[in-house]
């Protein structure tokens, strides 16, 4: 190597003209083009790069190729140095390559190597900052009920009203702020453990606590859907569902169950580097704005802006403009401005209808809200990815409506319904008896279910995309599996061979035990089993087991999935096709199958999330475990007392001509997929 480079490649004391003249220059804004680096964070790779020698360097390449080799995230050009260093000796064929090489791999080493994550999640840790305060729990669960108490009770009502945990974090800093300038900041003792309602500033984990807390808290229990399709006689009108005793052991179990799979599934779907979950990355940049508001960031042009400010700039706008397509102007929703052309064409519309034909339209919606995949959140690829699926697909819905394939041209081409043979929405309660189970003579006196062009399809690409997650997984993904796997089996620490920076910083706090969580679940199994058996459902209460055994097998692969390209592949046509088989002419039985298989996964990767969030925000696991419980255990509450006023106190309730619109739509649905699938 020029002895020139050796000897000032990671000088930082000199101005960026004396680097350049010396060649340093150019490594480092290659290594930070390369890698999406900000010129601070190669600096400070740079000088760690002093300590590591060669024999690291090369170890980390080949670990880098080994566990990012396939990782669509990864900096493409930086694994084609890797892969160069790997089959070359760059130190006498490429001596600025391999100073590049080092500089990159002391970044990977200090940092992430994800320039998404270094964008937003700090590389420092303060483990004196404060976390758990008793305004934290103050605001944590003042908001937690309040947003279950406003999800559950607009729930059944059409249009209905939900509020999102994104409003906790905008509201959790103002009344944060408040209470650290108001609450006295005197020191208490209990029992040896000093405490402060004020213990100063309100700090950026404080903050994240409550964020989490309202994560697992604003959801509803997915059993709420069995008890409004048992109790109405609308429905089923199987009136001991109102039991409360009932109706809690089944919210509570299907909850925890979530709960305890996701603490046991974190070697593979939270410490790992490769799972980032894109989504936690919108939480945290909108946490840091509130905190950071000194910091500026620089703009193409020189334009610097802080991020609170920036935050406020964006808000104001979306809060004027949202009033346009939802209020002021609503077609701006549904811009079917194609079938303007034609009025009265009907193969135009449902070319490029929106509402039920498939939408080939280039300016489909004026409104953000109505937007199916986040683009700003997910990564681009995914994006593109889901677009090309709508390609491949458009023509074959096309193909089996125009030829008549399952008698699809009688039916709307773009539809969830189910409908009888006379083109009518199906009336379930028309196929079976009293007790909910399923009447041959009558079914036969009516008529079958027939489903549109676009459903029928939606069906079979699921299956598709059951065994394809599996593949994938497997193909793509098996070193991080069978290295979870391993030391699972071994009982060996996470922390123990921690590569990542931010597993290094968390492995200065009490990890939560993996039999915390699995006592949890097993809990959880028996709080379940015992609701479905001490009541007349006429189900199995070993249908937990069967339930959890499908979310045992698809977690995983369906998790590292989605913490990767931010898309569930969601298992409720799988949990209803094996439930029907399972279950047949009981669709009570088939829908609590459903819930402890489709809701358990999906609850297991929303926890996982969460304690994703925690990590990256370096909270202590113990405080994000107890947190999490406390949380999901007040909105339990919350929700089901909610329900059973509801279910006595509001009148015709679930009736379609129901005064105050509380008509239960998602009942409804729910009601006629049950039928469908556990009955027929």
């Amino acid at each position: 190597m020029d002895s020139r480079l050796e000897k000032n490649v990671y000088e930082d004391d000199k101005s960026l003209d004396e680097k350049a003249a010396d060649g340093v220059a150019d490594v480092q804004e290659v290594a930070a083009r390369d890698i999406g680096a900000i010129p601070s964070d190669v600096a400070e790779a740079a000088e760690f790069a002093k300590t590591m020698s060669d024999e690291e360097v090369l170890e980390k390449a080949r670990f880098i190729h080994e566990m990012h080799g396939k990782d669509p995230n990864f900096p493409p050009k930086a694994m084609d140095l890797i892969i160069r260093s790997l089959n070359e000796d760059l130190r006498a064929t490429d001596p600025l390559a391999w100073s590049e090489l080092k500089v990159e791999m002391a970044l990977i080493t200090i940092n992430s190597p994800y320039m998404e994550v270094r964008a937003v999640v700090d590389n420092h840790d303060d483990p004196n900052e404060p976390c758990i305060t008793a305004r934290t729990w103050l605001i944590g669960i003042v908001y937690v009920a309040a947003g279950a108490f406003i999800n559950q009770f607009f729930s059944i009502r059409f249009p209905s009203i939900y509020v999102n945990s994104n409003v906790a974090q905008i509201l959790a800093y103002p009344a944060g702020a408040f209470l650290a300038r108001v609450l006295p900041s005197t020191v208490f003792n209990t029992f040896g453990y000093e405490w402060s309602l004020n213990p100063g500033p309100f700090s950026k984990k404080e903050h994240m606590v409550i964020t989490i807390m309202a994560n697992v808290g604003f959801n509803t229990p997915y059993t709420a859907y069995i008890l409004w399709v048992q109790y109405p006689d609308r429905f089923f009108g199987q009136k001991w569902a109102l039991d409360y005793g009932y109706q809690i052991t089944t919210a509570l179990s299907t909850n925890f169950i979530g709960y305890g799979l996701a603490g046991l599934t974190r070697r593979f779907l939270v410490y790992p580097v490769i799972s980032i979950w894109p989504h936690n990355l919108a939480t945290i940049a909108l946490n840091r704005a509130f905190h950071e508001r000194d910091s500026s960031t620089a703009v193409e042009g020189g334009w610097r802006v802080s991020r609170m400010r920036y935050f406020t700039y964006c808000f104001g706008g979306m809060f004027v403009y949202f009033w346009f397509p939802n209020f002021i102007c609503e077609s701006l929703t549904y811009f079917n401005w194609t079938t303007w052309i034609a009025p009265n064409n009907k193969k135009l519309a449902w070319i490029t209808g929106l509402n039920t034909g498939l939408g080939l339209n280039p300016f489909p919606s004026w409104d953000w809200n109505f937007q199916a995949v986040d683009p700003l959140v997910n990564p681009f690829y995914a994006t593109v990815n889901n677009f090309a699926g709508k390609l491949i697909a458009f023509p074959v819905i096309l193909a089996v409506y125009f030829t008549n394939t399952f008698y699809t041209s009688y039916l709307p081409l773009n539809s969830n319904g189910v409908y009888d043979n006379t083109g009518k929405r199906y009336n379930v309660s028309r196929i079976v008896n009293d007790a909910g189970h399923f009447d041959l003579e009558a079914y036969k006196q009516y008529s079958p279910a027939y489903l549109a062009a676009s459903q029928s399809l939606v069906y079979g690409f699921f299956f598709a995309a059951y065994t394809s997650t599996i593949t994938h997984s497997i193909l793509y993904h098996r070193h991080e599996i069978v290295y979870g796997l391993r030391n699972l089996l071994r009982r060996r620490s996470a922390f123990a061979d921690a590569d990542d920076i931010h597993m290094k910083l968390m492995s200065k706090y009490k990890e939560t035990p993996e039999w915390w969580y699995f006592i949890v679940l097993c809990v959880s199994i028996g709080i379940g089993a015992a609701g479905i058996a001490a009541y007349p459902t006429h189900a199995q209460p070993a249908v937990v087991l069967y339930g959890l055994a499908l979310a045992l097998i698809f977690c995983v692969p369906i998790g590292i999935i989605k913490s990767i390209t931010n898309v569930e592949v969601t298992l409720n046509v799988l949990a209803e096709f094996f439930g029907g088989l399972w279950f047949p002419g009981d669709a009570l039985s088939m829908n609590f199958f459903k819930t402890y298989g489709y809701v358990t996964t999906a609850h297991t990767l929303a926890f996982a999330q969460d304690l994703k969030l925690a990590h990256y925000s370096h909270i202590p696991p113990r405080i994000t475990f107890w947190c999490q419980m406390i949380a999901t255990l007040a909105s339990t509450f919350v929700t089901i007392s909610i329900i059973n006023w509801q279910m006595t106190s509001i009148e015709n309730v679930c009736d379609p001509l129901q005064k105050d619109r509380f008509t239960c739509p998602g009942a409804n649905t729910f009601f006629t997929a049950s039928v469908l699938w556990g009955t027929l």
